[in-house]
């Protein structure tokens, strides 16, 4: 049986990043659905910032194909957005921006056309980053991915998770493994 392909991964790089937890949460519920997630780490794919001069003078960054690789593989995103001044974080626009960029004998926006996405945050402020949703829903929706209505914000971040992880709150805990389990069912549905 062909399962959905989910990739996981948070607009930051910072270890202890809120956004990290919440989409592991997410991808939980993806996972209890029956999706096959990934999750992606960007420390693990440090990226220049985006550049068309070295581009045309070196190609794409050997990261940034393996980025392009992992995202063409899955047919869905859970998205986990830090908002920065009102907005969407520079480390998820730069990989964006890269993962953008043609290879020869690509279809344009290859990572990005026929996606599905969800979209959450965690911040410590009050609205928990939901500001800076409303830029990443644009920018996606933009290139070609159906990001899905349902999304959460989580705020005051800083005293939402427990140790081990997970949001105290049950009912944000539960909010979140809602978004992986109904982005895995949509993409089932739509590609499957």
């Amino acid at each position: 049986m062909t399962v959905a392909k989910i990739l996981a991964f948070a607009g930051s790089a910072r270890k202890d990043s809120f956004n990290k937890k919440l989409v592991k949460i997410a991808a939980e519920g993806a996972k209890a659905t029956g999706a096959e997630v990934t999750y992606l780490d960007f420390r693990d794919f440090p990226l220049p910032l985006f550049d068309e001069d070295l581009e045309e003078a070196e190609g794409l960054p050997d990261n940034v194909r393996k980025l392009k690789s992992l995202m063409k593989t899955h047919q869905g995103f859970l998205i986990a957005c830090p908002e920065y001044n009102s907005s969407i974080a520079p480390l998820l626009k730069n990989a964006i921006d890269w993962a953008s960029r043609p290879e020869p004998n690509e279809p344009s926006l290859a990572c990005f056309k026929e996606k599905v996405a969800v979209l959450m945050s965690a911040s410590p402020g009050g609205l928990g980053g939901l500001r800076g949703l409303v830029h990443v829903r644009s920018i996606l929706g933009n290139i070609g991915v159906l990001v899905l209505p349902d999304q959460k914000a989580i705020g005051n971040a800083h005293q939402a998770f427990d140790e081990g992880g997970q949001l105290k709150d049950e009912s944000q805990q539960a909010a979140i493994l809602k978004l992986g389990s109904t982005l895995a069912a949509v993409t089932a549905k739509l590609y499957l």
